[in-house]
């Protein structure tokens, strides 16, 4: 009687447990028989997806990358190193830079190469508007740009493009620069090694392999232009102090600084590779780099069929709910 009382006072950890739903458990057999019933949606979705997936890849048109491996020109700035480690000082006091070496003259070359001014200017010397921004193909038989008609007409070669805001039919130098330095220009640089790998991509590889040998020569003569006006403008300013000092030590030191800013400028007028020397040069490449066609359709058919199995699994849990 007692033991009856206090069962009914303080029940046993087998009352307390709650009954279990049945609708919160997962069964796996449940899923894989609604799966099952619905795989003839999984497959038409899957078999979508690829078809699409194949007709696109197929749409997109070859790109093609040619690739130039560059090393820092030897005599670019190893005087001016120097230099710069011995009279720095004496020559930041004259008002003199000599510069900081053929790591700084390389790596100052590399972003000069994507900095506006050289985009801007080596498209237009070049002539590259048309095929940079009105390209959409390349026909092999010809060799010949294949030329998107909806924006630009051959025949009175003018621009037939709609006026965006403030881009007007005619691309502009900034919409060009996007364009070239995002989708078209690439350069890289292996720190240990210090050697530059520069690549130009584009529908047609004998204008991708032309155009990294106009940015090769160009980039080299910019930079050679900008180191002759520099150590002219030294050395005049170091001759015209030269003649107001009297102290034998500071002519002395002007002398050096002289001696070794006409050295740089006579390298300067006579050699062609002077910040990047060319260790491979770019080769019309025979393989396309672009689109991966392969990856495109497998990416498609994965897509299609979670796509599917998505849309029976929400299917099944619905019905449940009913």
């Amino acid at each position: 009687m007692e033991n009856n009382q206090l069962s009914a006072k303080y029940p046993t950890d087998a009352q307390f447990q709650p009954p279990v739903a049945a609708s919160d458990e997962i069964d796996l057999r449940e899923l894989f028989s609604a799966i099952w019933k619905g795989k003839w949606i999984i497959i038409a979705t899957t078999f979508l997806f690829a078809v699409a997936g194949v007709l696109y890849a197929k749409s997109l048109p070859n790109i093609y990358k040619a690739d130039a491996l560059l090393a820092p020109a030897e005599t670019s700035g190893g005087g001016l190193s120097k230099m710069a480690a011995q009279f720095g000082g004496l020559a930041s006091l004259a008002g003199v830079s000599l510069g900081g070496g053929e790591a700084s003259q390389t790596d100052l070359a590399a972003e000069v190469m994507k900095s506006r001014q050289f985009v801007n200017a080596f498209i237009e010397k070049h002539e590259l508007m048309v095929p940079l921004m009105a390209a959409k193909g390349w026909d092999l038989g010809n060799n010949q740009l294949i030329l998107n008609e909806e924006i630009y007409n051959t025949e009175t070669q003018t621009w037939l493009r709609k006026p965006q805001g403030l881009r007007g039919a005619m691309p502009s130098q900034q919409e060009m620069y996007d364009v070239f330095v995002k989708n078209t220009l690439s350069i890289g640089s292996d720190k240990t090694s210090g050697f530059y790998t520069l690549s130009i991509k584009h529908y047609s590889p004998y204008v991708a392999k032309q155009w990294t040998d106009w940015l090769i020569e160009d980039i080299n003569k910019v930079m050679r232009g900008r180191t002759i006006k520099e150590t002219t403008q030294n050395l005049v300013y170091l001759e015209s102090q030269l003649q107001k000092t009297a102290i034998a030590d500071m002519q002395s030191t002007f002398y050096s600084l002289i001696e070794e800013q006409t050295k740089s400028l006579m390298l300067a007028e006579v050699q062609d590779e002077f910040v990047f020397k060319v260790i491979d040069r770019p080769v019309v490449p025979e393989m396309k780099a672009e689109p991966k066609r392969a990856s495109i359709c497998v990416l498609a058919t994965l897509l299609g069929g979670m796509l599917g199995m998505g849309i029976v699994l929400i299917q099944h849990a619905f019905k449940r709910e009913d």
